[in-house]
């Protein structure tokens, strides 16, 4: 059962549908319209698709900026004009794909790290108002500019050839197709990416997602619903802050609370999660924002912590 908090339902979505659709078969198993995801996949990737379901759309905005987590098999010495297998190829090297071992770690070095990346012209940026992917296909040109992403972790897996699987940890707005075209423009061969699957979203992995097939199948509703996770198991990331039963109704109320400062913050490592955020320390003045706010183990808000004073942004119905 869906309760006045909602849900998160992680689904390990199959090569070959959008990610609308997934929302899609959700909506229709589960019999809610108000489900929404916190990270698209193209069509031909696979793996971890965070739903959000019922009340919990509220919290889409906390989700997407999650870092994440690939597996990605790279193609050497081939490039399309997408940078994945569903483009037109572009160019191809002539010649054998020999890259020493020494040179290509150094490429892999150089996109590790605080980068700046151009977004591929294929992709939902939008730039005067329209999503780029329109405009290519119509054949314009237009000019990218570099936006700042983080690759935490870039770790070559195997190397066969033209063939390299990497494992990928980013940070939200990162394409691993560009990652594969800046790898091949580094080593001098051009690259696209083959295939792609998404392993990781925070803290939620995919081998604990519902198969994306049995949503459209005879008893999805049932296996979906045995996959619903309550929406603390999401927001680990963020700080909590625990209050009482009086205090949780008077910020359902909208009114701000009291918190002493000794008690009230919860980092996620307490809670057995990965570890509150660099930087999400504050000093006397600054605000906590947002902050998970936590009554007996339920969402109580999302709000906003400051001088020891607790300001309730978002609220959530009591069960």
């Amino acid at each position: 059962m869906i309760g006045p908090v909602g849900a998160v339902l992680p689904v390990d979505k199959p090569a070959g549908p959008t990610s609308h659709d997934v929302v899609a078969w959700a909506r229709r198993a589960l019999s809610i319209r108000r489900i929404g995801h916190t990270g698209t996949l193209d069509p031909f990737a696979t793996g971890l698709l965070v739903l959000c379901v019922g009340p919990a759309t509220r919290l889409v905005e906390h989700l997407t900026g999650l870092p994440k987590r690939y597996r990605a098999e790279v193609r050497l010495g081939v490039s399309t004009d997408t940078h994945d297998p569903e483009g037109r190829v572009v160019h191809e090297h002539a010649g054998p794909i020999q890259v020493d071992a020494d040179v290509l770690g150094a490429a892999l070095e150089g996109l590790r790290g605080e980068i700046l990346q151009v977004p591929p012209a294929f992709s939902a940026k939008k730039v005067d108002g329209e999503r780029m992917h329109r405009r290519a296909r119509r054949g314009e040109t237009v000019r990218l500019e570099p936006v700042p992403v983080t690759v935490y972790d870039l770790t070559l897996v195997s190397h066969d050839g033209p063939r390299l699987i990497l494992d990928v940890t980013c940070s939200a707005g990162t394409y691993v197709r560009a990652l594969a075209r800046d790898l091949g423009e580094a080593l001098g061969v051009g690259a696209h990416l083959t295939a792609l699957r998404r392993t990781a979203v925070g803290d939620l992995r995919v081998e604990d997602a519902l198969p994306g097939e049995r949503l459209r199948e005879p008893g999805g509703a049932e296996a979906a619903r045995e996959h619903l996770l309550e929406p603390l198991r999401a927001l680990d990331h963020l700080a909590h802050v625990a209050v009482d039963a009086e205090q949780a109704r008077r910020l359902r109320l909208g009114q701000a609370v009291p918190v002493p400062a000794s008690d009230a913050v919860l980092g996620a490592a307490a809670r057995g999660g990965a570890g509150t955020p660099p930087g999400a320390g504050t000093r006397p003045g600054e605000a906590r924002e947002p902050v998970a706010v936590v009554e007996a183990g339920r969402l109580v808000a999302i709000g906003r912590l400051q001088d020891g004073v607790l300001r309730p942004r978002k609220v959530f119905a009591d069960a």
